[in-house]
């Protein structure tokens, strides 16, 4: 680790589309801004999504030739353009 960053993963760029279901705040369609082994960063911009921290949701890749699996995630980080989420297994 360098400095102030404590992430335990890689981060890789990644602009991917992804639906995000949340229990209470409805359902969702973001752009991705990197991912790696412990989770993805996603953009909003001007949809009203605040999940609070610690919140799961179900996060499914679009636009693949197949349906992509719904994974359960983590929100774990909040910044000004998006949060971050963590696979729920980790």
């Amino acid at each position: 680790m360098v400095g102030n960053d404590r992430r335990e993963h890689c981060r890789t760029a990644l602009s991917a589309k992804v639906k995000v279901q949340h229990a209470t705040l409805g359902e969702f369609l973001f752009s991705t801004r990197d991912i790696s082994d412990g989770g993805i960063f996603i953009v909003v911009e001007s949809d009203p999504f605040e999940p609070a921290m610690g919140d799961r949701v179900q996060v499914q890749v679009q636009g693949l030739p197949v349906p992509a699996p719904v994974l359960e995630m983590v929100v774990v980080r909040k910044t000004n353009d998006g949060f971050g989420l963590q696979f729920a297994d980790q």
